[in-house]
């Protein structure tokens, strides 16, 4: 496999002058957000060596290099999941590429399943901390102690000042925000009503199955992280008569995408405008 190193290069050569140092991985049904970058080059993950096809409908499987109110961002459409078969080290190579880029800080988004029947569709959810239930870690194996130490310290794994700025914007912005637990399982497989119970007592707020392995490879590298959850459905056994399907998720991306474009392009714009760092 190509090292993230000359994958960045091969990139670099092909983006002209723009600098990217915000990273933003948009999850299912949350594609078009990226339509608030400004220009932006297109790279089709066929194209990049190591990144592999997207087989996930809702994941359109493109890199997309510009601006957000000044500020360089590199966006990946679609993300890649253990459970389409990728082993847990290739999930590296994207993440790193992206720091290798210039980027220090990764912006994580997804659509997840509520663990609480507070907790509704349609709802925002800024990760506070995660559980890694799948056990999906890409990290496992010889470490490159030019990337990172053998052991990361997790403890401020979802920054809190990132997280501070994020819910003062959306206030600003008129849209409100819960915080929580995030919950990784395996996938591809919904939840059954006893693991959404155990889920819960664990202390998970929302449960989905990506997004811990790219917190875990960017705070190996060194990047700060911010997640946000969009609540697509209620946890089996929450609802009645309820049926739970990827045509569900992908409609609640749809119907927040706008919503969720403001509150980046916010956040980056006072990120920009108040030198916070980017």
């Amino acid at each position: 496999m190509i090292s993230h190193i000359r994958l960045a290069e091969r990139i670099r050569s092909g983006i002209g002058s723009v600098q990217p140092r915000i990273a933003l991985v948009l999850g299912s049904g949350l594609s078009t957000v990226a339509d608030i970058i400004e220009q932006p080059r297109i790279f089709a993950y066929d194209e990049l060596e190591g990144f592999g096809r997207s087989t996930v409908p809702g994941h359109t499987g493109r890199l997309l290099i510009g601006n957000i109110n000044g500020i360089g961002v590199a966006c990946m459409q679609g993300r890649h999941h253990a459970y389409e078969g990728h082993p847990p080290a290739a999930l590296a190579l994207p993440i790193r590429c992206l720091n290798a880029l210039g980027c220090h800080t990764v912006i994580l988004t997804n659509a997840a399943g509520s663990l609480r029947t507070d907790l509704q569709a349609g709802e925002l959810l800024v990760i506070s901390d995660h559980i890694n239930w799948a056990g999906v870690n890409p990290l496992m194996g010889p470490n490159d102690e030019s990337i990172g130490p053998r052991f990361v310290d997790m403890g401020d794994a979802w920054c809190a000042e990132l997280r501070g700025r994020f819910h003062r914007v959306a206030r600003e912005e008129a849209i409100e925000l819960k915080e929580g637990v995030y919950l990784m399982a395996p996938g591809p497989n919904f939840e059954t009503p006893a693991e959404v119970r155990a889920m819960a007592i664990l202390g998970g707020d929302a449960v989905g199955m990506s997004t811990v392995p790219e917190c875990l490879v960017a705070r190996h590298c060194g990047m700060r992280v911010l997640g946000l959850s969009l609540i697509s459905n209620l946890g089996a056994g929450l609802a009645d008569e309820q049926k739970l399907d990827h045509e569900g998720t992908l409609a609640a991306g749809a119907d927040a995408s706008s919503r969720v474009a403001r509150l980046l392009n916010a956040f980056l714009q006072t990120s920009n405008r108040d030198s916070l760092n980017f």
